[in-house]
């Protein structure tokens, strides 16, 4: 295995120009413009395959065949935290705070409730009910450090979510993507959840190679916010290897320069612009800075 400057593995192939059939793409086409933009992207997927970003990023982040996240990774728990408030942000639930003279960048803007009605997901309505109870409100940062645990408050401990790596491996086998077993580890026993469904995955996986290689639209308003919070997240969750470890070196090398494009951003310019939500800039800013 070779490794880049930033340490990253580099592998092996897929094709980066082209349709499916093999057929050159036209894309300056209506078809292929709004396929860039991400839309209609899940358009045949049932509602059992589709998957939160939160469950996007932990399936990245799982061994296929042992069922569990590497035991090296320290990132995974605040990147879904990160996950959490963009999904929240990307619903209409919470918004930042308006600029004022003194609070005008994003870090220092506080996360405020828009709407506080359920979703239908545990972790997000129990993120809400958090929130609604939280005066005066606190910044991104603060929230990702709080539902984490991470925080010498004791008396914000009582916001952390806790078990949410299991909680969502086990919405991920509702949804028939992974499986339950028990594994033994010499000294103790441990709940694994190995994948069944390779498509799914398959498909997560090609969404984010395609997002930086054949749709690159090289404009992040541009993009569908979701797969840019998926790019975003899986990198800050240190996950984002395992969806560029099958290319091939010269696909590999060219997909993390686009990715080091969007991490180099000014996420105080891109908040400003129109028809973005500037919840997800905050949360990107917290994880880059």
């Amino acid at each position: 295995m070779n490794r880049s400057g930033d340490g990253l593995v580099q592998r092996r192939n897929i094709l980066r120009e082209g349709r499916d059939d093999g057929t050159p793409r036209d894309l300056n086409s209506p078809e292929e413009k709004k396929a860039d933009r991400g839309e209609g992207a899940d358009d045949g997927d049932s509602k059992e395959t589709r998957l939160t970003l939160m469950e996007e990023v932990l399936l990245l982040g799982l061994k296929d065949k042992e069922g569990y996240t590497s035991f090296w990774n320290d990132c995974i728990s605040s990147g879904l935290r990160g996950c959490i408030l963009i999904e929240l942000g990307l619903k209409g639930k919470v918004e930042l705070e308006k600029a004022g003279m003194r609070r005008k960048c994003l870090q220092s803007r506080k996360l405020v409730l828009k709407n506080d009605s359920a979703t239908g997901d545990v972790l997000l309505d129990e993120t809400l009910k958090h929130l609604k109870e939280t005066q005066p409100p606190e910044g991104v940062q603060c929230w990702i450090e709080y539902l984490s645990g991470e925080t010498w408050n004791p008396l914000k401990l009582r916001y952390q979510l806790k078990n949410v790596r299991e909680r969502l491996a086990k919405n991920l086998v509702e949804k028939g993507v992974l499986t339950t077993e028990k594994q033994n580890f010499l000294l103790f026993d441990m709940t694994t959840h190995p994948l069944t469904d390779n498509i799914a995955k398959s498909r997560l996986v090609k969404k984010i190679q395609d997002a930086v290689l054949s749709r690159w639209v090289n404009d992040p308003q541009r993009m569908d916010q979701r797969t840019l919070a998926l790019i975003f997240l899986a990198h800050a969750s240190d996950v984002l290897e395992n969806a560029f470890a099958p290319l091939n070196d010269d696909d590999y090398e060219l997909a993390m320069k686009r990715v080091r494009e969007l991490l180099d951003l000014d996420f105080e310019q891109e908040a400003t612009k129109p028809n973005t939500n500037e919840v997800l800039w905050a949360v990107f800013g917290t994880f880059t800075k």
